[in-house]
């Protein structure tokens, strides 16, 4: 029997208004009910874009993610979490909307890139949650996540989102059948990141944390990032493990306190603080820039932790 009051949240979720309350729902998702979960599958969501070559390509000219890896993972999380822990509209939110802009919109990136992006951000945690979540995701809490991310991909410039999850699903999936493709630039993006993960766990084999990377990897991701495939073994045991805990957290007390990605042990570069201003890289020094223009966005990286 699940413990009394661990279905509340799911339960007050159903009575709001998928529209009107989407960042409540989306919220309630990523900061109570599947905080760990939803930041695992935002980074996968993440790596996967790097596979498109255009957004690969950006990433790898302007040596960010292999200089200062662990300062664009904070970077990203921190900005997204402003939004979604304080709102669309509270000052926190907005501000860091408007650097998000500021940032992207130094770089003529196409409205294709920056809808499919977005797509990742719908599609990959409702696959996780599918396999690894403690419990299933409601239709409503579906269509609620997806409004949020609809309302703040209409903020930062994004034209034509689909108006439902599904077709947001519909969209990621034909968007990577068309244009994953193996580059160098992708490939350096990929392997920068898989060593962050690498240095987070120091305290393991690096091989083995490798090899835990790939087998959480489909077979497009590994063949554009040149990553061998995890043996079959491994990648049961990874499933396996990711169930069981879905199992372990169904039976343990509801979380007393929201998740904030700027608690968590992975985000480093700030343990004294930090404006909005300071996030992400200066613009003067990346390779490509421009003065910025409004409305070019694209998003680069999320999230991380729970229980």
């Amino acid at each position: 029997m699940a413990p009394s009051g661990r279905y509340a949240v799911r339960d007050h979720i159903a009575t709001l208004d998928v529209e009107r309350d989407c960042e409540q729902i989306a919220r309630l998702l990523a900061t109570v009910e599947f905080p760990w979960d939803i930041t695992r599958a935002l980074e996968l969501a993440l790596y996967r874009t790097y596979c498109v070559p255009t957004i690969g390509g950006l990433l790898d000219s302007t040596q960010e993610f292999a200089r200062r890896t662990q300062r664009r993972y904070d970077d990203t999380s921190l900005l997204l979490a402003e939004v979604i822990e304080h709102g669309l509209e509270s000052d926190r939110g907005r501000a860091a909307i408007r650097r998000i802009n500021q940032i992207h919109g130094r770089f003529a990136i196409s409205n294709d890139d920056m809808r499919y992006v977005l797509s990742t951000f719908v599609a990959v945690p409702l696959r996780w949650l599918e396999r690894f979540g403690w419990r299933p995701v409601t239709e409503h809490e579906r269509a609620g996540g997806h409004n949020y991310y609809r309302e703040l991909g209409r903020r930062m410039g994004i034209k034509d989102i689909p108006p439902t999850w599904r077709e947001m699903v519909a969209l990621s999936d034909a968007y990577e059948r068309e244009h994953f493709r193996p580059t160098a630039a992708s490939a350096h993006v990929g392997e920068a990141t898989r060593e962050l993960f690498v240095r987070w766990l120091w305290f393991l084999p690096a091989p083995l944390v490798r090899v835990g990377v790939h087998a959480l990897l489909d077979e497009p991701v590994l063949r554009v990032f040149g990553f061998r495939a995890a043996p079959k073994p491994v990648q049961v045991a990874a499933a396996t493990a990711l169930r069981a805990r879905g199992k372990l957290v169904r039976h343990l007390p509801p979380r007393r306190r929201p998740f904030r990605v700027a608690d968590s042990w992975a985000v480093r570069s700030y343990p004294r603080g930090y404006t909005v201003e300071q996030l992400g890289p200066d613009g003067t020094r990346l390779p490509g820039a421009t003065e910025p223009r409004p409305n070019r966005p694209v998003v680069t990286h999320l999230p991380s932790e729970d229980r």
